[in-house]
Parts: C-alpha cells; sequence; structure tokens
C-alpha cells in the first residue's frame, strides 16, 4: 500500500453515513462504544466504555479536560435596523469588553449596537418580533467598538459589573453552542445536563471536551479500585474546534490558539507517573494539547497561556503515552492529531471499520482508547 501525501488535505477524507452523527447522547454517559487500538500489534477490539478499568494499568493516570462551556451562543437583532443577529461570545478581554463573531444581513459598523434577547426567547418566537416587543428587562446591548482581523468584534456591554457577571450574562442570554452537526440552535435540557462533563469547573469554553463526556462516578470509582490515577488540566476550547483546515496543504494551516494552564500539583503527579514507567493517557484530544505545550525538555512544569501547537504526524510526544478520545470530522486538524500518535495507516483502518460497525460519530458519539 502506497502512502499517499500526508500534507495533502484530501489525505484525510474519508466517508462518512449522516446516520451514524450523533444527534443525542446515549441515555447513559458510560453507556458509549469503545474501540480499542493496540499499536504494538495493530489489533482493534470492539468493547465498552465500561470495560476502560480493565483496560489500563493500575498507576496509569487519566489526565481530564475541567473546562466549563459557557452559553456562549447568542441572538438577537442589529439594532438600527432590526435585522437578525446571531453569533458566539468568544472571550471576554482584560477592560471587560467582550470579543464575539457573528453574522447579520449587511456589514456591521463601529459604534453600531447589536440588542440581545435571552436564547430561549429567540427560539419561542422564532426571533420574528421586533426590539421593540421585547421588554427593556429582556435586552441585553452590545456596542461595537471595533473590529479585529479575524472578523471579530470588540464590543462594550451595556449592562456590566455593578449588577451581574460576564458568566451572569451569558446564562442568561445564551445557550450552549452546540456544534452544527447537531442541528439545534438552542441547546434544550437534556443538551444542558449532557453537554458538560463531570469535571466541568472551569468556565470558558465553546465547545466540550467530549472525550470527557463519556465519564461518570461510577466509572470513575471502578478506575480508582483498579488504581488508576487521574489528574486535570485546563483548555478552553475555541471557536477553531469548529473550523475545517483552512488549506489544501496541512503545512499552511493557521492552527487556532487556545487558552491552556497546567497546575504545578497536576504536574508533579503527571512527572511521578513518567518516572515509575506508569502510562499517561490523556482524556481527549485537548488534554494532549494541554500536556505537550506545556512540556519543555522532557519535563512538564506549571503553566498557563495560549497554545497554537498543531500536533501532525512526526511530532514528538513527551507527555502523552496513550489516548481516549471521540471520533472526529474528515480532513480535521483532530483526525490528524490522532494519526500523529498511532500511524496514518492504522487510524484510517479504525475509521474505516468504525463506520462499518456503525459507531456513532463526533460529540455525543463514541470513543476509541488507543493504547
Amino acid at each position: 500500500m502506497v502512502t499517499p501525501d500526508l500534507d495533502d488535505i484530501s489525505a484525510w477524507q474519508y466517508d462518512l453515513p449522516e446516520d451514524l452523527i450523533a444527534a443525542r447522547p446515549t441515555a447513559r454517559r458510560d453507556d458509549s462504544r469503545l474501540m480499542v487500538i493496540r499499536r504494538d500489534s495493530g489489533q482493534i477490539e470492539h468493547r465498552q466504555i465500561r470495560d476502560l478499568p480493565d483496560l489500563l494499568s493500575p498507576n496509569d493516570r487519566l489526565v481530564f479536560n475541567n473546562t466549563k462551556v459557557l452559553p456562549a451562543r447568542l441572538f438577537g437583532f442589529r439594532t438600527s435596523t432590526n435585522g437578525k443577529w446571531e453569533g458566539l461570545f468568544l472571550d471576554e478581554q482584560n477592560d471587560g469588553q467582550w470579543r464575539i463573531t457573528g453574522q447579520t444581513r449587511g456589514k456591521l459598523q463601529p459604534d453600531e449596537s447589536l440588542t440581545l434577547i435571552p436564547a430561549a426567547l429567540a427560539q419561542s418566537q422564532a426571533i420574528m418580533a421586533t426590539v421593540d416587543e421585547i421588554p427593556q428587562q429582556q435586552r441585553l446591548e452590545l456596542k461595537l467598538v471595533r473590529q479585529l482581523d479575524d472578523g471579530s468584534w470588540i464590543v462594550r456591554p451595556s449592562r456590566r459589573s455593578r449588577t451581574a457577571s460576564t458568566v451572569e450574562l451569558l446564562d442568561e442570554f445564551g445557550t450552549l453552542p452546540l456544534p452544527p452537526y447537531i442541528k439545534r440552535k438552542v441547546a434544550d435540557e437534556q443538551d444542558r445536563n449532557r453537554y458538560q462533563t463531570m469535571f466541568a469547573q472551569e468556565p470558558g469554553a465553546i465547545a466540550a471536551p467530549t472525550a470527557g463526556l463519556h465519564f461518570t462516578p461510577e466509572l470513575m470509582d471502578g478506575c480508582s479500585r483498579n488504581g488508576i490515577q487521574s489528574s486535570e488540566v485546563t483548555l478552553h476550547v475555541g471557536i477553531g474546534t469548529f473550523r475545517p483546515v483552512s488549506s489544501e496543504r496541512l503545512s499552511e494551516h493557521r492552527m487556532h490558539s487556545e487558552w491552556c494552564r497546567v497546575h504545578q500539583a497536576a504536574a508533579d503527579a503527571i512527572n511521578a507517573t513518567k518516572a515509575t514507567g506508569n502510562k499517561v493517557v490523556a482524556v481527549g484530544t485537548t488534554s494532549v494539547r494541554t500536556l505537550e505545550a506545556a512540556t519543555q525538555q522532557q519535563n512538564l512544569s506549571a503553566w498557563q497561556g495560549s497554545t497554537d501547537i498543531f500536533i501532525t504526524p512526526g511530532f514528538r510526544f513527551n507527555v502523552v503515552d496513550q489516548l481516549l478520545t471521540n471520533f472526529h470530522l474528515p480532513g480535521s486538524t483532530l483526525i490528524v492529531l490522532v494519526a500523529a500518535l498511532m500511524g496514518y495507516d492504522l487510524t484510517m483502518e479504525a475509521y474505516r471499520q468504525a463506520v462499518a460497525e456503525r459507531y456513532r460519530f463526533y460529540s455525543y458519539g463514541d470513543a476509541m482508547l488507543i493504547l
């Protein structure tokens, strides 16, 4: 078999029937299936996520991303025209202003305003009402300050600091930003319960670290009984997770930047695991990016900052030994990261089998464990 040009984005495509895309989660988090790939032999097994405690070894260490998804999807109007607007809160600036992105008819201008309405109200009225029909207490005005080179905007909220924090305002006006393939603009009660991991405690993400969605207290208890350790890091998943590779060549792709942090206690525990020859098992690609970005000369240290690390085949992993991850979009940077760990041919074979065995794909889908 001739290996294709791995710098060509076409090498990372695969055919996925639409009915395998999971629009809803399983009845229980730990009902998910688990594909197990053993790199030393190339063997692929089909198990359940509940089998995880028996697949790892005592004193191995799971590393979770404890980011919490913000209700960052926003709906409203251009105040001057009543034209519909919808978009995403991206982050808060040091001066309390927001960075947002969105879409509307026409071109927005500095000093123009957007009027947000609660997402539930936007859904119930199908965003057909005009601003004048929305009670004043159910509005939030955003003044457009300036547009950035990437097309996003810096905006100034009209209600701030004294009465409501940014997180409180997002709770009032926003909804969880479900991925486009789930095809629900406004998250429902099931999404609010299931599109957060049990580890979520650091608000800041606009997408879930989906490999962590499979875990329950019972599954964690099973891991603990088998002597499997755990640590947490933080990476706030950004808008880049929704964006495809922007060029035909991987080498020309500009990777998005995301903020992450590793506390000293986590760094010490992970280094101790490595020192004893046990495995560091990253739960999700976000944990991989955090650990490898924070590592310098094979020594993981406490660190926080933004990273645009792009992990492709040939990358030298300094911390991560094994990976638990969901199945990713064709042509995405995440399937490329997976192949960096287990090789191109085995990756594409695993995805071929996943389709043939009718695994469920993407955020609410099943998982693979790379050993």
